[in-house]
Parts: C-alpha cells; sequence; structure tokens
C-alpha cells in the first residue's frame, strides 16, 4: 500500500512539475539555448532511472551493509552474548508482528547499530562491537527495540522511495546543465552544423552536476529534519 501511495504521490508531482515547466517556458528558453529536448519524456525517463537505481539498491541494501560493514551474522550463537541477542531481537520480532531478522555483530569501536533490508520480512539487525562493550543489557534491548521498529515502520522502503524522488530530480536538472554547457561552451555539433548534446561536455557536466546536486538535495533534506527534530 506505502509503494502504491508512493508511486501515485510520484506521478502527480511529476505531472505538476510537467505543467510547471511549461508555464516558466522552460523548453523555449532551451530552444532558444540550441538544445531541444523532449522535457515530458526527458522526465519520464529520469523517474524510471531514478526509481530503478533506488530499487536495485534497496534490494542489495542487506548484502552490501554486511560486505562494507563486513558484519558477522549469528547463525549459531557462540556464546552468551550472541545467544542473548539473537533471543531479545526473535522476542521484539514476535511483538511487532514481522519475521525474525538476521541478527548480525560489527566491529566498531563507537556505540552504533543499524537495520537494513528489503521488507520487514526479510532484514538484518547488526550492531557495533563498541555499543556492546559500553551498553548494558537494558540499554542493547532498547537499541534493539528501536531498530526493530524501523523494520516494522518499512522505513527502509520509504527511504528508498524518497531517494528515487531525489534521483529523479537530480538526474533530469543534470541532464538539462550538462547539455546548456555543452552547446554554449564546447558547443558541439555534428557534420551539418546541427547540436547533437553528447560531446566530452556534456557527459563532464552531467557527471559534476550529479555530484553537487545530489550533495545539495542531501544536505537540505538533513537540515529539514533538523529542524523538525529541534521542534519536538
Amino acid at each position: 500500500m506505502r509503494i502504491l501511495l508512493f508511486v501515485a504521490t510520484n506521478a502527480a508531482v511529476l505531472v505538476m512539475i510537467s505543467v510547471l515547466f511549461q508555464w516558466l517556458g522552460l523548453g523555449t528558453f532551451l530552444d532558444r539555448q540550441g538544445v531541444h529536448l523532449n522535457l515530458n519524456a526527458l522526465l519520464v525517463m529520469s523517474a524510471l532511472i531514478g526509481m530503478t537505481g533506488s530499487i536495485i539498491s534497496l534490494a542489495l541494501s542487506k548484502w552490501m551493509a554486511k560486505t562494507s560493514m563486513g558484519v558477522y551474522v549469528i547463525e549459531q550463537p557462540q556464546n552468551q552474548t550472541e545467544a542473548w541477542l539473537v533471543s531479545t531481537v526473535a522476542r521484539l520480532a514476535r511483538q511487532a508482528g514481522i519475521g525474525m531478522p538476521e541478527v548480525g555483530i560489527f566491529a566498531s569501536p563507537d556505540p552504533n547499530a543499524f537495520a537494513t533490508g528489503m521488507d520487514k520480512n526479510h532484514a538484518l539487525v547488526a550492531v557495533s562491537t563498541g555499543l556492546l562493550e559500553t551498553m548494558d543489557a537494558d540499554e542493547i534491548e532498547a537499541v534493539l527495540g528501536h531498530e526493530v521498529s524501523h523494520v516494522a515502520n518499512g522505513d527502509m522502503v520509504t527511504l528508498a522511495l524518497v531517494q528515487g524522488v531525489v534521483n529523479t530530480f537530480v538526474y533530469f536538472f543534470a541532464t538539462i546543465i550538462g547539455h546548456i554547457v555543452d552547446r554554449t561552451l564546447f558547443q558541439s555539433q555534428d557534420e551539418e552544423g546541427g547540436y547533437y548534446g553528447y560531446g566530452p561536455g556534456y557527459y563532464i557536466t552531467q557527471l559534476v552536476a550529479q555530484i553537487f546536486l545530489g550533495i545539495l538535495i542531501t544536505s537540505c533534506q538533513n537540515m529539514h529534519w533538523l529542524f523538525l527534530l529541534c521542534q519536538r
């Protein structure tokens, strides 16, 4: 249901943005710069690329977390600590009404924990060695409960869908910027003098613009969440 809601919301946003671009005359402006783009087609293509990339990242999130963080997944507990972790997560998962997540430990001196996975029945909950060493049982259980709540609420799916929207607009505007720079600065032309828009300036500028816009939008998101947190 959540995915359908986000898909419907994203479709409505795309329609609104398309109408806004028509009203602002963005297509006319680009034509005057010698850049002839079908903005509606570009917007749809950007959405497909952005959402597909986000969904693939979500599907691979558990594997990537295990690989990048060096997570040791507890399959057969080897000591009391591991047995307690598995039993505690199992109890919290039953209370939350979700499938049993994989439980893991990763080496880090900092107290930390995370949850990831494609859906609430195929998740991973991992804690750091630093957390196990610095917190008592009640504190660790509270942290585990917090991570299990992320899984139960489908927060990973929500973040992936939001990231898909961000990817859509980053790719869309980076493509436009790449075409403009390539046309105005590098003046890429075909043999007949027409603009084909795929010179070296396009690829370089699009890559730089994607990095810059991605950082900018993510920073704005983080500032917004921090503001909301401070209001509580």
